[in-house]
């Protein structure tokens, strides 16, 4: 009997150092250069660089859209995923491929085709304006294209744990005489919170980071629709390079410390649903 020890994933060595080395040459290095730049600007020229009023604006209209977006998409992907998975109509199919379209199509071609539907002029944006509603080139406009970036994260993380949920749960809470809410929220709801959390978090994390799709609906109006990552490309145009990175180590550290936030509330439900069961 041979005395090296058996692993379970043959190649496990091979297999661990080449997925570290692809990590490190694509992530970790590009990252690591992020912080070592921004360090060259010392603390206090560091900090006047990210905290002008102009950031600041920048900042809350970028976190704050993009936590908006995606807890819209958290309601209504659900509600979409539930439509798709326990019912049939007419167009299904059809309405299941749309919901790919933001992951095929061009973020700039997504920029300019909500720009037009939604400027004063366009066929949704005509409508709104005797309300005095302007969607296009306002704060709105950016939570409109932030929507329509992030609804397939949540669609398509919710929709396969809704098609494994076993239906004879249901049926046994209707038998027990739960009606339809309580079934939802006592049996369904939370089988489905950790998938719906994960959603929650790659919608945030692709909004956050957007740009083609918002640059043009957004109207970039200091401190009313600019976003972050415009201001990075900001930076960078006027080859302010310390700046461009200093900005974007602000990004990395708030996006990090919400989506850490998000998966430990994710973990602790994931926990929290298997003692239950």
């Amino acid at each position: 009997m041979s005395s090296a020890v058996r692993r379970v994933l043959p190649g496990f060595r091979l297999s661990l150092g080449y997925t570290l080395a692809y990590l490190s040459l694509l992530v970790l290095i590009p990252l690591a250069a992020v912080f070592i730049k921004s360090a060259n600007l010392g603390w206090e020229q560091f900090w006047a660089v990210v905290t002008t009023p102009r950031m600041l604006a920048s900042y809350k209209l970028s976190f704050g859209a993009s936590l908006i977006a995606a807890a819209i998409n958290a309601v209504f992907g659900l509600m979409l995923a539930w439509s798709l998975v326990r019912y049939r109509f007419p167009g299904k199919g059809l309405v299941d491929s749309l919901v790919d379209l933001p992951f095929a199509l061009p973020t700039a071609v997504a920029g300019i085709a909500l720009t037009a539907i939604y400027a004063p002029k366009g066929w949704i944006g005509r409508l709104l304006e005797p309300y005095g509603i302007q969607v296009a080139f306002t704060p709105l406009g950016v939570l409109v294209a932030l929507v329509f970036i992030g609804l397939p994260f949540v669609v398509r993380t919710v929709q396969p744990i809704l098609q494994d949920l076993e239906t004879e749960l249901e049926e046994a809470a209707a038998s027990l005489g739960a009606d339809r809410w309580q079934t939802f929220r006592r049996v369904v709801f939370p089988a489905l919170l950790p998938a719906l959390l994960t959603g929650f978090a790659l919608a945030f994390a692709r909004a956050v980071g957007e740009y083609g799709s918002v640059i043009f609906i957004a109207g970039n109006i200091p401190m009313v629709s600019e976003i972050t990552p415009l201001m990075i490309i900001t930076k960078l145009e006027q080859y302010d390079y310390l700046g461009a990175t200093a900005i974007a180590v602000v990004m990395l550290v708030a996006s990090f410390l919400l989506l850490f936030a998000i998966n430990g509330l994710q973990l602790w439900t994931a926990r929290r649903t298997g003692r239950n069961r």
